[in-house]
C-alpha cells in the first residue's frame, strides 16, 4: 500500500490488470473499507503525532516498513480480525494538583481508530448541538469562553458543574445504545466494542480489565465521550428545559439562571441524571455562582468561577466609549493557568542556555510565549502580565550566566534587558504584545 497515488493503490496507469485483481480481492472481504480511508487516517495520526503504546513502536519505527503496516491495518479491519491491543496508561499531572490516567494505544491501533473515526464522526456529529465546544472542529475553548462571557451579563446565577472521571465511568451498555442509533456499519461497531473493552497496562505495569469507560488519550474516545454526553445531558436539558441557556466543553459546564430557587432546583435534577446514567457531580468542582457585579450588589458564598484555565469574576473595567470605570464580570486568566504557565518556564531552565545568543532563545520561546498570549491574553489582558515578568527575570538570569560582566550585578541586567526590550520590542512576543515592562 502506498501512500503517494499513481493510478491505483500501489499500481501505476499502466497496469489495469492488477488494479481489476486488487479490487476484486477487495469485494472478497467481508467490510468494504478504502484503502485510502486509512492511507488518510494514517496522515491525520501522524501530523498529531504522539508516543509509543505498549509495542513500543514509535512512529518513526511504523514509517520504516510503511505500506506493509498499513496494509495489515486495512487487510485486518476489513475481515474483522482487527484485535484491539491492551492501553498504556500514562500519569499525566493536573494543573491543580494530583494526577489523572492517559491512555496511549500502539501507533497500529491509533491508525486504525482514526480508520473508524472517520466514517462514524460524520454520522454523530450533525445532531451534536451548538453549545458543545469541547472535541469538535470549527470550535475551540475561547468560543466557550465568549458565549459564557456574554451570558454572564444576561443572568445573575448560574451552575458551574464538573463530572466526575467522565471518561473511567461511562458504561458500555447505554453509549453502544447511542452508537446503534447512528451508525448501522457492523465493522464500526464491532471495532468500537473491542476498543471500549481493551485492557489497560497500570504504570505498576498490572494488567486492569475494563468494562466500563473509554480511555481517555484514545482517539475516538472524545467522539464517544461527545455522543453520550449529548443524550445524557444536552439534549436531555434542551428537551425539558427550553430557555435555559448552557455551555458544555467535554465534562466541564455551565448552565445559566434567571434565580438561585431555579439553579437549586436544576441542580438537584442535574445530579439524579448523572446518577441514572452511571455518572457523577465532582462534588468539589460543581456550585452554584452568583455573577455579582456593580450592578448586582446582593452576597453569595460563590461569586467566582474557574472555566477552560479563565477565572470569570467581579473586575475593575473601562467603558470604551465613555472611559468611565465600572465593576464588571468578566473572565481573566486563571491563578492556576499562571502556575502552569511559570512551572512550564522552570522545566525550560532558560538559564541554563548559555549555548544560545538573544535570537535563538527568542526563536525557542516565542512559539509557547505566543500559544499562551493567544488564548490567556485574549479577555483582559493585563492579567497575563505577571507571566511575562516571570519570562522576564527568567531571561535576566540567562543574560547574568551568559555574560559575565553581570554575574554579581543583577540590576545591571535588568537594565540591559528593559534597554533591549525598548530597542527590539519585535523580538519576543510579549515586548510585542507591550506586557515585558516590569524586569525587576
Amino acid at each position: 500500500m502506498n501512500v503517494e497515488r499513481r493510478g491505483g493503490v500501489g499500481q501505476s496507469a499502466s497496469q489495469p490488470n492488477c488494479v481489476q485483481e486488487e479490487a476484486e480481492y477487495e469485494q472478497t472481504k467481508p467490510f468494504q473499507i478504502s484503502k485510502w480511508q486509512v492511507v488518510e487516517a494514517y496522515r491525520r495520526v501522524k501530523a498529531r503525532a504522539g508516543g509509543a503504546g505498549m509495542d513500543n513502536q514509535t512512529l518513526e519505527d511504523f514509517d520504516r516498513d510503511l505500506r506493509n503496516n498499513l496494509y495489515k491495518i486495512w487487510n485486518r479491519l476489513s475481515s474483522g480480525s482487527w484485535i484491539a491491543p491492551p492501553v498504556k496508561a500514562v500519569e499525566i499531572p493536573k494543573k491543580n494538583g494530583g494526577s489523572r490516567l492517559l491512555g496511549i494505544p500502539t501507533v497500529s491501533d491509533r491508525i486504525a481508530q482514526m480508520t473508524v473515526l472517520l466514517t462514524f464522526e460524520p454520522l454523530v456529529e450533525r445532531y451534536f448541538y451548538d453549545d458543545s465546544y469541547g472535541y469538535r472542529h470549527g470550535k475551540s475553548a475561547l468560543d466557550a469562553i465568549a458565549i459564557t462571557r456574554k451570558r454572564c451579563w444576561q443572568y445573575d446565577w448560574c451552575i458551574e458543574f464538573d463530572i466526575k472521571g467522565l471518561f473511567d465511568h461511562i458504561p458500555h451498555d447505554l453509549l453502544l445504545k447511542a452508537v446503534d442509533k447512528h451508525c448501522k456499519d457492523k465493522w464500526v461497531r464491532l471495532n468500537i466494542v473491542r476498543w471500549l473493552n481493551a485492557p489497560v497496562i497500570m504504570p505498576d505495569g498490572m494488567q486492569r480489565e475494563r468494562n466500563k469507560g473509554t480511555p481517555q488519550g484514545g482517539v475516538i474516545s472524545p467522539v464517544l465521550a461527545n455522543l453520550f454526553l449529548h443524550y445524557v445531558f444536552d439534549k436531555w436539558l434542551t428537551v425539558n428545559y427550553p430557555g435555559i441557556p448552557w455551555c458544555r466543553y467535554a465534562d466541564d459546564g455551565l448552565i445559566h439562571c434567571r434565580n438561585k430557587q431555579q439553579a437549586e432546583e436544576l441542580l438537584g435534577k442535574l445530579a439524579q441524571r448523572f446518577i441514572e446514567c452511571g455518572l457523577e457531580l465532582h462534588p468539589e468542582k460543581t456550585k452554584i455562582v452568583y455573577c455579582k457585579d456593580g450592578m448586582r450588589k446582593s452576597d453569595h458564598e460563590n461569586c467566582q468561577f474557574d472555566f477552560l484555565g479563565y477565572t470569570f469574576r467581579a473586575r475593575s473595567v473601562q467603558n470604551r466609549r465613555r472611559g468611565n470605570i465600572f465593576m464588571n464580570f468578566t473572565p481573566a486568566v486563571s491563578k492556576s493557568a499562571q502556575k502552569s504557565m511559570r512551572t512550564k518556564l522552570r522545566k525550560l531552565r532558560i538559564r541554563c542556555r548559555a549555548d544560545m545568543n538573544l535570537d535563538g532563545i527568542a526563536k525557542w520561546l516565542n512559539p509557547i510565549i505566543s500559544g499562551w498570549l493567544n488564548y490567556y491574553a485574549k479577555y483582559h489582558k493585563s492579567a497575563m502580565k505577571a507571566v511575562c515578568r516571570h519570562i522576564n527575570l527568567a531571561l535576566v538570569k540567562w543574560a547574568r550566566r551568559k555574560y559575565k560582566s553581570l554575574r554579581t550585578h543583577k540590576s545591571r541586567a535588568c537594565q540591559l534587558m528593559e534597554k533591549l526590550s525598548k530597542q527590539r520590542p519585535d523580538i519576543f512576543a510579549h515586548w510585542k504584545a507591550g506586557l515585558g515592562t516590569a524586569f525587576a
